[in-house]
C-alpha cells in the first residue's frame, strides 16, 4: 500500500500519512524502526506494511516492503 507523508516527528519517530483516498493514518516508532529509514519529510511517497489493521512497516516508495507485511490486510 502506498501513501504520502503528512507529518513526521524526529524525536518520537512517529507521524501520519495520507492514503491515496485521502484517509489519514498514524504510525508509531515501531513501524518506523522496522524499516531502513533515518528520516521522513512531508510529501514523501512511502510504501506501508500493515499488520493487525495498523501500520507496522514504513519505507520509501522505491524500497520493497518485506513479504511478511505484504500479505497483511489493509486497514
Amino acid at each position: 500500500m502506498q501513501a504520502t507523508v503528512r507529518s513526521f516527528d524526529e524525536a518520537t519517530r512517529s507521524g501520519t500519512v495520507f492514503l491515496d483516498d485521502g484517509a489519514v493514518l498514524e504510525f508509531g516508532a515501531p513501524a518506523f524502526d522496522a524499516g531502513p529509514l533515518r528520516l521522513l519529510r512531508t510529501g514523501q511517497r512511502v510504501n506501508l506494511g500493515v499488520s493487525g489493521g495498523k501500520i507496522a512497516y514504513i519505507t520509501l516508495s522505491t524500497f520493497p516492503v518485506p513479504a511478511s507485511f505484504q500479505a497483511a490486510e489493509g486497514p
